[in-house]
């Protein structure tokens, strides 16, 4: 894959979003089933250091922990400075030509550095979605990022993967690239907290 996908706007789009999220939101369903706003934002700190450990090769704890393994926790008090530190780690890491080559480990798999990439841009972008449509905000992505996910997301089984997707969703002929990722991905396009 040439050239890389850049983690800049869509981790930037990220960092907005949580800067929003009202402590009376904390307890908002997501379209992550099961899951509250204050888990997913537990979430999304922990794989924002992960996935910059994956990127770094830094075997460790951080990418020899499966996050599925004892359920998404709780964001703790401290959940925005940490995002805010940690997104921007995350872009540099992976703007490294060297987080795309050979192999790395994320989530306790090792895998080719150029999907852990993939995996990891994933899971900014639709967490990111996610957030947004729990706290009711808007949400746009590039082109490029939609670009990159699409094939990347059409590669999975369309009943679903457990642990990274549910089944797919049915889309119309007119929706985006990015509608389409979020309906392979297993997620309704018209999914709303009401």
């Amino acid at each position: 894959m040439d050239p890389k996908p850049d983690f800049k706007a869509p981790v930037r789009r990220l960092l907005g979003l949580a800067a929003n999220v009202s402590d009376d939101q904390l307890d908002n369903a997501t379209p992550c089933q099961g899951r509250s706003v204050r888990q997913l934002l537990g979430h999304l700190v922990g794989l924002t250091a992960a996935f910059r450990a994956a990127a770094d090769k830094d075997f460790g704890p951080l990418t020899d922990t499966n996050p599925d393994a004892a359920g998404w926790p709780d964001a703790d008090d401290g959940w925005r400075a940490t995002l805010d530190r940690r997104g921007p780690l995350l872009v540099e890491a992976w703007r490294s030509p060297a987080a795309w080559e050979g192999m790395t480990r994320a989530g306790g798999v090792d895998l080719p550095g150029e999907v852990a990439g993939l995996v990891a841009l994933d899971e900014v972008v639709l967490h990111g979605w996610d957030l947004a449509r729990a706290t009711d905000q808007d949400y746009e992505i590039g082109e490029e990022a939609a670009a990159a996910l699409l094939p990347f997301v059409s590669s999975f089984d369309p009943a679903g993967t457990p642990g990274m997707f549910g089944p797919a969703v049915d889309t119309s002929p007119d929706s985006t690239a990015f509608e389409q990722v979020l309906a392979r991905a297993g997620r309704d396009p018209e999914w709303t907290t009401g």
